[in-house]
């Protein structure tokens, strides 16, 4: 090998892989504890690395003793246009090493995939981004707008730390920032061998976290007991869980489905799209949770000895609202549990919907259309929550985006916080193609 080819930087589509990979096996769990939560100050300090490399100057905002946040801005060609923000966490959710194929922190490369907890949620959007930058600034290439680059912690607790702490702690970070793009869409779910949907998030369901109390009367074990907390919670807890919210399809989920039943010949029966998502194979499980308000039982809680009976009992339910619907899942949960039990919100975020329009979508069309003829770009609602909550909160109009072209057998939707979570190398390479098209113009 010369020593010119020895020095000539890798290629953003090549390099995405190794950056993905270091960023992997960086342990970032984050375990809602700061105490116990780790590595997201690590990270940080790696992304800021490789971008001081390549002449830029990110500033590292730490919210707490390692919780770190990185923001950057980008100058555009044109100082007249509004800025584009760009963000990704650098937390993931815990993962159990004995329940895995590979170790969760390998970044172990097998079978065309990269392994490793934050795969796909969402080391590979971070590191597709930093690609891309890495690549325009050992060129010359500058973007046609501002472009603020935001990594951010905590957001698989709620974003205190992160999305939100920077929202409201240094705003002004985010001046002229119009719109945003993150996690979780622009990936590809197959129609057949020549065409592909690619699921762009305009919507994502409110955060509605709430406790049950039972309170009742203490007593030993072994009497008759008519006033058990425990009973109480658990009967209501049952009611809860067992419960199917009534269907209400908003605008976005009317677009998907109007999209996939054209393209599939399926037909849509508007009181009864249950029937039509149930086709929809390994993505049935994220869109048939926004049809309907949800709340899932998680945690439960009672007692501190096996023959005493406790005066009081709780359970955590994670509820997920449709949008402009929370006060009414709010109600809705009152009649399910009764007067007796007490509700308690511990963390609450409303959902967030625009509109699937403007130039900006016209971008992210034409980019996925240039490296996938077969795309068919469609909005869609992510039954879960990102930093776009806290973000829209800044009057951002917020989407996700963070593209990848799937294998059509791959089940994407189990990956998500799943054991063996993965992301496949051209999916990633084919990722920072488009998004080196659409920042580059949109």
């Amino acid at each position: 090998m010369t020593a010119d080819a020895a020095s000539t930087p890798p290629s953003p589509t090549d390099e995405v892989v190794e950056l993905c990979r270091d960023l992997l096996r960086i342990d970032t769990t984050n375990t809602g504890d700061n105490a116990t939560s780790a590595g997201e100050r690590r990270a940080a300090e790696y992304v800021a690395e490789r971008l001081h490399e390549v002449g830029l100057t990110p500033v590292v905002h730490e919210s707490a003793p390692g919780r770190a946040n990185l923001v950057v801005r980008i100058p555009g060609t044109d100082p007249g246009r509004d800025a584009l923000l760009v963000h990704g966490h650098l937390d993931v959710v815990p993962a159990d090493a004995d329940e895995w194929s590979v170790h969760p922190f390998s970044g172990e490369i097998r079978d065309g995939y990269l392994w490793g907890r934050g795969a796909i949620d969402m080391k590979d959007f971070d590191a597709m981004v930093l690609a891309v930058v890495r690549g325009w600034q050992r060129t010359g290439v500058r973007p046609a707008r501002d472009i603020v680059l935001c990594y951010t912690a905590d957001e698989e607790a709620g974003s205190e730390y992160g999305a939100h702490y920077l929202v409201e702690q240094h705003r002004d970070l985010f001046d002229g920032c119009t719109e945003a793009i993150g996690e979780v869409g622009g990936f590809s779910y197959s129609i057949n061998s020549e065409q592909r949907l690619y699921l762009i998030e305009t919507a994502e369901k409110g955060i509605d976290w709430l406790r049950l109390h039972a309170k009742g009367r203490p007593g030993h074990g072994s009497m008759v007991h008519d006033d058990n907390a425990v009973t109480a919670l658990a009967e209501a807890v049952a009611r809860v869980g067992r419960h199917r919210f009534p269907v209400v399809v908003t605008p976005t989920v009317r677009a998907f489905l109007d999209a996939v039943s054209d393209l599939l010949g399926i037909e849509l029966d508007p009181d009864d799209p249950e029937a039509a998502i149930a086709k929809l194979g390994p993505i049935a499980n994220i869109i048939g949770a926004t049809i309907r308000n949800t709340a899932n039982p998680t945690r439960l809680a009672a007692g501190y000895k096996d023959n005493v009976i406790p005066g009081r009992a709780t359970a955590t339910i994670d509820c997920r609202s449709l949008p402009g619907q929370s006060e009414l899942l709010e109600q809705q949960l009152r009649e399910l549990v009764g007067p007796d039990i007490e509700i308690e919100y511990v963390h609450r975020q409303p959902a967030v919907e625009t509109t699937f329009d403007g130039a900006l979508v016209e971008a992210m069309s034409a980019a996925l259309l240039a490296e996938d003829p077969g795309a068919r770009p469609v909005p869609y609602m992510l039954s879960g929550g990102t930093d776009a909550k806290a973000f829209s909160r800044l009057g951002i109009r917020c989407f996700g985006f963070a593209p990848l072209r799937l294998p059509a057998d791959l089940n994407f939707s189990a990956l998500f916080h799943g054991i063996d979570e993965r992301v496949p190398v051209d999916g990633l390479q084919f990722g920072v193609r488009v998004l080196d098209r659409f920042l580059r113009d949109c």
